[in-house]
């Protein structure tokens, strides 16, 4: 059976490359960066050039990356160690109402510390309005934090107006770019943020790396205590193998980043419009233009996405659905409630996500393949035929 992996967004496969530059640092050089003997000073080095790799994916100075273990904690340390450095200078903090759970949830932990949150709506497109941002920011807003393209519908937000505005009103700018860097150019000072995540997953490297970009006059409180790794912004011994992964990933993603962008770009719209063409009432979300080139979302009327998901994988098909996207348990996915899509078109949500891999003849195998089990699933729904949303608002923007 043939199997066509989409769903990068979720995890992505170790690169050759990457795998065999992270090798020796599993046994045959394992000092301890820490240690001033030359087993140790040695790794240190190592570590170093690798921040130079992922800082020059970014356009940033090496030593304004520290590593994490995940984007996750790269968002963590960005808002609540922004914010911390920061409590005297006010108790106010900015996200938008679409932000990746460990955006959302950081927010909602420093609201217990009684500071102030503000979920920031979005369009139907799922852009946040810069004049909406700037009736929002007061003389207490400390810290905004806003992606740079959402891991669910694929778009990719205003960052550089967005921060330019924070900026001109004194309030630190963070952005969680784990979606986008390595897919289209991401640069710290074109964007203007004082902070920017991103995860070695994204990249073809190991899970349990990440890395925080973190502006020249910018402080951090550490949430990880212990030795002075890092700079002292986060404690612990280094995972030696999992940064040169990075590195290694980063350096990768820097050389094929043009003609990846234009692959992507080029499978996402054949299998759009291929959709399009051969299945009725379906919404694609997001911004039909200001996109991931290689990220592609639907809602699929009168379906549930898990069955749909289920069901594409017995063809071998692996996709993934924003309805149930924070549990196993039937939810409507908080992105799409954002951007006003009714729950039960929400239910049928579908999200594919390219790789550098992905062929023109596995994108024509899901345009055969997946009209076919759509169909199936709708023979079976109560719903279909008695849809409550009309069929105007469920066509294809």
């Amino acid at each position: 059976m043939k199997r066509v992996y989409l769903d990068h967004a979720s995890a992505t496969p170790v690169r050759r490359e990457v795998l065999e530059a992270m090798l020796p640092y599993f046994d045959r050089e394992f000092g301890n960066p820490s240690a001033v003997y030359d087993l140790g000073s040695s790794v240190k080095q190592v570590i170093e050039e690798q921040r130079a790799k992922v800082a020059a994916l970014i356009g940033a100075r090496a030593e304004n990356i520290v590593f994490t273990s995940s984007g996750a904690e790269a968002n963590n340390l960005a808002i609540k160690g922004a914010v911390l450095a920061r409590r005297n200078k006010g108790k106010q903090v900015i996200v938008s109402a679409i932000e990746h759970h460990s955006v959302l949830n950081s927010a909602r932990f420093l609201e217990r510390l009684d500071f102030e949150t503000i979920f920031l709506p979005v369009n139907p497109d799922g852009l946040v309005d810069p004049d909406r941002l700037a009736r929002a920011l007061t003389p207490d807003t400390v810290l905004v934090s806003i992606m740079h393209a959402n891991n669910e519908i694929g778009t990719i937000e205003p960052i550089a107006d967005l921060a330019e505005l924070c900026r001109s009103r004194g309030v630190l700018f963070h952005t969680d770019a784990v979606a986008s860097v390595g897919t289209v150019k991401v640069d710290v000072n074109e964007l203007n943020v004082d902070f920017l995540s991103l995860s070695g997953p994204s990249l073809g490297a190991p899970k349990g790396i990440g890395a925080l970009y973190f502006g020249e006059k910018t402080r951090l409180m550490p949430l990880i205590h212990g030795g002075i790794q890092e700079n002292g912004r986060r404690g612990g011994t280094e995972n030696v193998p999992g940064i040169v992964g990075l590195g290694r990933a980063a350096e990768l993603a820097l050389w094929e980043l043009p003609e990846k962008a234009g692959h992507l770009r080029n499978l996402r719209d054949r299998l759009v419009g291929g959709i399009r063409e051969k299945v009725e009432k379906v919404l694609f979300t997001g911004h039909p233009h200001h996109r991931l080139p290689g990220h592609a979302s639907f809602c699929f009327q009168a379906i549930e996405g898990e069955s749909l998901v289920f069901m594409l994988s017995q063809a071998g098909i692996y996709g993934n659905t924003g309805s149930a996207c924070a549990s196993k348990a039937l939810k409507t996915s908080p992105v799409l409630v954002a951007i006003g899509v009714a729950a039960d078109l929400a239910q049928g949500s579908l999200v594919f996500t390219l790789g550098g891999s992905n062929t023109v003849e596995e994108i024509e195998y899901v345009i055969e393949t997946l009209p076919n089990v759509v169909e199936q699933l709708r023979r079976l729904s109560p719903l279909w035929g008695r849809e409550t949303v009309p069929y105007d608002q469920v066509a294809c923007t």
